[in-house]
């Protein structure tokens, strides 16, 4: 039996594992996708404190052998069902059952995608969802966004301050965001809105080159740019753990400044719980936090 089982070896999990073994818990990391999560991914990280540019895969490598040197356990599947049983927790994939006196998730979430063919194969490489994370590397360019809700007017007005120009194309023939984020938008003068045109395809194969899209008319519209930003939502990954944790109407964990949830001894931090800013350090924070009250809790 483990002292802490950890779902998700993103940098939320990763930090929770690394505060838990210096405490001298035993911990157990769960991963069904590639270690880093999301972050992983990322062509380059420069909002990390003391590290002034770095890849997302390096960034993930270092945190991970960090934690494999503090003597974790790491299992690579998917975890299907969290039950408690008494005053311990049995966590299940589809080979094997593991036991803990606690439990940590940070499953992360995924984004939505536009789901057309070569969007995978370009993302770090012109594709992007996270603008926070990868617009200032195209300051003074003239990017594309695709999106229409409080997400993606956000970024709007965030690319615009460094940015040369920003084409927001959006699908329907409106906005779905807040008033007041609308008006900034349509009267800043470096974001041009097109609306009512669907994304259908890519150009480029090594890195973007244009994007294409068609209205309901038919009317094709291509757009070229080393950079097309997508802000069409994210998906939450927390349906398993239903019955045991209380969700917001996106499906995202619901969880207090302690990161526990409504099971006792069982916590939540990162990107799959309910909150506002989701980012590389925020979820190192969350980490911390949840591995802090799991550590109280077992020692209580």
């Amino acid at each position: 039996m483990s002292d802490v089982i950890i779902l998700g070896a993103g940098p939320a999990g990763m930090t929770a594992a690394l505060y838990c073994l210096r405490n001298g818990k035993s911990v157990t990391i769960f991963e069904k996708n590639a270690v880093g999560g999301q972050i992983a991914i990322a062509p380059r990280v420069e909002n990390y404190p003391a590290i002034d540019s770095i890849t997302g895969e390096e960034l993930s490598d270092k945190m991970f052998q960090q934690i494999l040197d503090k003597g974790v356990d790491f299992q690579f599947g998917e975890v299907d069902e969290i039950k408690k049983e008494g005053d311990h927790f049995v966590v299940a994939t589809q080979e094997e059952r593991f036991t803990a006196r606690s439990v940590i998730i940070a499953v992360g979430v995924k984004r939505r995608t536009l789901n057309i063919e070569g969007e995978e194969e370009l993302v770090g490489h012109g594709i992007s969802y996270c603008a926070i994370c990868d617009g200032p590397f195209y300051k003074d360019e003239e990017v594309v966004l695709v999106g229409d809700a409080n997400s993606a007017l956000q970024y709007a007005l965030l690319l615009a301050s460094y940015c040369k120009k920003v084409k927001m194309v959006t699908m329907f023939d409106h906005f779905f965001g807040d008033d007041a984020l609308i008006k900034q938008v349509k009267a800043n003068p470096k974001i041009e809105v097109i609306h009512d045109y669907k994304t259908v395809g890519f150009e480029g194969e090594k890195e973007l080159e244009a994007v294409n899209f068609v209205n309901a008319a038919g009317d094709k519209l291509r757009i070229a740019t080393r950079a097309l930003f997508v802000a069409i939502g994210q998906v939450s990954s927390n349906t398993a753990f239903a019955d045991m944790v209380d969700l917001d109407k996106g499906g995202f964990i619901i969880a207090d400044d302690d990161m526990k949830t409504k099971t006792e001894g069982l916590f939540v931090c990162g990107d799959c719980r309910a909150k506002t800013v989701r980012q590389v350090t925020t979820a190192c924070g969350d980490g911390a936090i949840a591995a802090t009250s799991a550590c109280k809790y077992l020692d209580k």
